[in-house]
């Protein structure tokens, strides 16, 4: 028989052996946890190949920032718009029944994987991934550096449930969540209609939004990041502009090519009644730019720039 100090050293061997399986059957979890976040092509892998009675149509196709418009004509350019590196489309079928249609878009960062979730933020907040959404046939979400839109061709009791199912198993295939864009924390936080909220680069993007000009008068492009936002406070509603440029001098020359193509009027930028009877403003505190497209007081004008220049 075993002593009591020989018998506590084989308690402790075992323990040690232990740890060391569990550590080791646990490592390749995390690194595929990992990687599921790094390649679309593992993610694809590892997707669910049924869903209900609905089994993945292969072959997957995938999409890049030029091939995107083979597949999505008419919002192809909204992808190019935020940056998008890769796109994976699966599609789900059964007989006699409408097919679900799985896109993966991989954005590159996730301040741009929520960008494209804010150009179309109509529908039923749910569950799933980060700020889901869901609206009749459609189910669309963000998570880390990817959006994730899954759609029915048309919607049943069991496509939906299908839906949700292959919503969920993306959801926890992704891993991590992503940080949203740190120029959110520059918004004056009273009155701001949350789902109002666009995040952007292009200004083809903002005229789609808020038609402003032909022309880029505020130099928008890859290097600049722009939020389009409602407000109501008392009654009384503005569209407010903020943006975001790489160096003071950028934002300076942006302020000064908005005043003079935009509001002549305004000088260095002081609130301008508008023909449509709305009240317009603008402000640059150093590589920021704020414009309030229209608002319906100029108290209410006003008052959203004073905000915007004492957030630190």
């Amino acid at each position: 028989m075993l002593g009591i100090d020989s018998a506590g050293e084989l308690v402790k061997k075992v323990l040690f052996v232990l740890l060391i399986f569990l550590a080791a059957g646990s490592f390749p979890l995390l690194m595929t946890r990992k990687s599921f976040a790094d390649s679309l092509e593992i993610l694809a892998a590892s997707l669910l190949r049924q869903t209900g009675a609905w089994t993945a149509h292969d072959p997957d196709s995938t999409y890049d920032g030029e091939t995107i418009f083979d597949y999505i004509d008419g919002a192809g350019e909204v992808y190019r718009a935020y940056n998008m590196r890769e796109c994976l489309s699966r599609r789900y079928t059964a007989t006699g029944l409408p097919t679900i249609v799985l896109d993966i878009f991989d954005m590159g960062s996730s301040e741009d994987a929520f960008g494209v979730f804010t150009h179309d933020r109509d529908g039923k907040t749910v569950d799933v991934g980060q700020e889901g959404l869901y609206r009749q046939g459609w189910l669309s979400f963000w998570k880390g550096r990817f959006f994730v839109s899954i759609y029915m061709e048309r919607e049943t009791v069991d496509a939906k449930e299908a839906a949700y199912h292959l919503a969920r198993a993306v959801d926890s295939l992704i891993g991590d969540e992503g940080p949203k864009p740190p120029i959110l924390r520059k918004l004056p936080p009273e009155g701001l209609q949350d789902r109002s909220v666009r995040y952007l680069h292009h200004p083809l993007l903002l005229n789609y939004h808020y038609y402003l000009s032909d022309e880029n008068i505020l130099n928008l492009g890859k290097e600049t990041d722009a939020l389009l936002a409602s407000y109501s406070r008392g009654g009384k509603r503005a569209r407010f502009l903020l943006v975001h440029y790489p160096s003071p001098e950028r934002a300076r020359g942006a302020h000064e090519k908005f005043l003079a193509s935009y509001l002549p009027e305004g000088g260095t930028g002081g609130a301008v009644l508008l023909e449509n009877g709305k009240w317009s403003a603008s402000l640059r505190k150093g590589r920021l730019l704020a414009v309030v497209l229209e608002a319906d007081s100029r108290l209410l004008a006003e008052s959203l720039l004073r905000e915007v220049k004492a957030v630190p």
